[in-house]
C-alpha cells in the first residue's frame, strides 16, 4: 500500500506541475492532490459538497462530519490561504476530514480572490459563511453553540479578522459567539504593504492600518491559538509574536506554539494523515478548542508520534521546500 502511495503522490506531484493550472477547478489536480488522496486520509468522514452559502459561483462550501458521530457536535470553519489570489476548498480535504475525524463538523468555504475582489470583500464573503453556519449547521449535526474558526495563512488573517473587527459579522446578523480561533502561519502586522500580492488586494483601504490585526486588538477579542513554522519564508514568525503580545496585553488568552526548522506550508499540511507525525498542529488544534468547550463531555487528545511511519521516504520534503521559496511572500513582520 505504501509503494503504491509513494507512486501516487510522484504522479500527482508532476501532473500538478505540469498540467496543473490547465485544468477545470473540479477536476484539477494541484501541489496539495497527494495530500487529499484515499489512502492518505483520515477515513469514516461524511463529506457534503458544493452548498451555496450565498449568490455567486465562489460562494459555495463543504461540510465534512465523522460518520461515528452520535448527537450535535462542534463546529469550525477553516479558511484556507493563498494570498487572497489562489485556493480552493477541494484543495484541503484532508484537513476537514482530520478536523472531522476527531469529532467536529467542519466546514470549508470558498470565497472570492483578488483580481475579482480586494479588501474588505473577501472577508464579507466569510462573513457570510459563517451566518450561513449559524442559520443551518444544526441540519448537518453541528452545534452553533460551539463555533470555532482557524485558518491557514492569508486564512489565518481573514480568520483572525472576523473575530477582532465584528462588524463584518453584524452586517449579515451574527449573532453566535466564536469561542476560539486557530491561526496557522497568519499575517497580522504586514503594513506598509512591501509585496505587490498584498498591495494588489489592500490599496484600496481607505486605512490601511485599520486592516491589521495587531492594531485592533480589544479585550473582547475571543482565545487565539497562534502557531508558526520558526523558518517560515512567506509570512516571518513575528506576525504571530505581535499578535500574541497585543493579545497578552489586554488579558486575552493566547497560546503560542512554534514549531522548530519548519516553513509556510508545513503546519497546514501537518494537519492531515499522511504528515501528522511531524509535528503535532492537529493535536494543538483539537485541545485548545476542547480548553474552551468543545467537547464538554471529554474527547481523547490526537496521538501525535513524532516518527516516520515504517519505510515512508517522505518524498514531499523537499518539493514543499520549493514550494515556499517560490511562493511571494505576504508579510515580513517585525516591531511596529
Amino acid at each position: 500500500m505504501r509503494r503504491y502511495l509513494l507512486a501516487c503522490m510522484r504522479l500527482s506531484i508532476l501532473t500538478a506541475l505540469l498540467f496543473g493550472p490547465a485544468l477545470p477547478a473540479v477536476a484539477q489536480v494541484t501541489i496539495f492532490s497527494p495530500f487529499n488522496l484515499p489512502a492518505a486520509v483520515d477515513q469514516g468522514v461524511r463529506k457534503h459538497a458544493g452548498i451555496p452559502y450565498a449568490d455567486g459561483e465562489r460562494k459555495k462550501l463543504d461540510i465534512y462530519r465523522s460518520a461515528e458521530a452520535k448527537g450535535p457536535a462542534p463546529v469550525v470553519m477553516f479558511i484556507y490561504g493563498g494570498a487572497w489570489r489562489a485556493g480552493d476548498r477541494f484543495e484541503y480535504e484532508f484537513v476537514g476530514r482530520a478536523l472531522a475525524a476527531q469529532g467536529f463538523v467542519v466546514v470549508i468555504p470558498d470565497y472570492r480572490l483578488f483580481p475579482e475582489v480586494r479588501y474588505p470583500e473577501f472577508l464579507e464573503d466569510n462573513a457570510q459563511a459563517v451566518k450561513w453556519i449559524e442559520d443551518n449547521i444544526s441540519g448537518y449535526g453541528g452545534d452553533s453553540t460551539r463555533f470555532f474558526i482557524a485558518g491557514h495563512s492569508a486564512g489565518a488573517y481573514n480568520a483572525v479578522m472576523l473575530a477582532l473587527d465584528r462588524s463584518f459579522l453584524r452586517e449579515y446578523g451574527v449573532t453566535m459567539p466564536i469561542r476560539a480561533v486557530a491561526g496557522i502561519s497568519g499575517p497580522y502586522n504586514f503594513y506598509p504593504f512591501e509585496y505587490n500580492e498584498v498591495r494588489d488586494a489592500f490599496d484600496s483601504a481607505p486605512s490601511p492600518e485599520g486592516t491589521q490585526p495587531v492594531n485592533l486588538v480589544t479585550s473582547d477579542a475571543p482565545p487565539m491559538l497562534l502557531a508558526s513554522g520558526t523558518t517560515d519564508p512567506i509570512v516571518r514568525v513575528e506576525n504571530s509574536q505581535a499578535l500574541a503580545e497585543k493579545l497578552k496585553a489586554q488579558g486575552i488568552w493566547v497560546t503560542e506554539r512554534y514549531y522548530d526548522g519548519f516553513g509556510h506550508m508545513e503546519p497546514v499540511i501537518a494537519l492531515g494523515s499522511l504528515w501528522r507525525w511531524r509535528m503535532p498542529v492537529l493535536a494543538d488544534v483539537t485541545e485548545f478548542f476542547q480548553r474552551f468547550g468543545a467537547f464538554p463531555s471529554g474527547t481523547p487528545r490526537p496521538v501525535f508520534t513524532p516518527e516516520p511511519p515504517a519505510a515512508q521516504q517522505d518524498p514531499m520534503t523537499a518539493l514543499i521546500a520549493e514550494m515556499d521559496a517560490i511562493l511571494a511572500p505576504i508579510a515580513v513582520g517585525g516591531p511596529k
